[in-house]
């Protein structure tokens, strides 16, 4: 199975680079991981129309999807697991023999209707507001700790 995160913007600060790249790494003894960044078109960001921003966002993110990717939205609105339960949904979408399992973190302003209706689930991290840039380390920590719940491994503690 192959794991996609799909992010708006890149990462600026170098301490989330830093973890974001130390957990892809650990990722690949477990899985196939991918991390794309879309960038929102400056023209629409400089006009600082909201929906303007999250269709032309949204548009993007539409056109890296297949037709056969489960699409997670990380949306502040979604279902919250603990890791345990999180580790479980990703071991389900092993057994089903998902293809691609996409996770998406939106830009600043959320996702555009048409992006909600494209997506299969919604989840959320925390009910506490987070920077995005923190989210995308959170996310892959969170992963990381879903494939040694998964294999028994000792990284998560019960």
């Amino acid at each position: 199975m192959k794991i996609t995160l799909i992010q708006v913007g890149k990462t600026a600060q170098s301490y989330l680079i830093e973890g974001i790249n130390e957990y892809q790494n650990r990722l690949k003894h477990y899985c196939n991981f991918e991390l794309i960044t879309i960038n929102s078109p400056k023209s629409v960001l400089s006009a600082g129309n909201v929906e303007a921003i999250k269709k032309a966002e949204s548009n993007l993110i539409l056109s890296a999807l297949n037709n056969s990717d489960f699409v997670v939205l990380l949306d502040d609105k979604g279902v919250e697991y603990d890791s345990v339960t999180f580790s479980k949904f990703i071991n389900n979408h092993q057994i089903k023999s998902t293809k691609n399992l996409v996770f998406i973190i939106g830009g600043a302003y959320g996702f555009s209707e048409e992006l909600y209706a494209k997506g299969n689930l919604k989840v959320s991290l925390s009910r506490l507001t987070f920077s995005h840039q923190m989210v995308r380390l959170f996310f892959t920590e969170q992963l990381y700790r879903a494939f040694t719940i998964i294999k028994g491994e000792s990284y998560h503690h019960l």
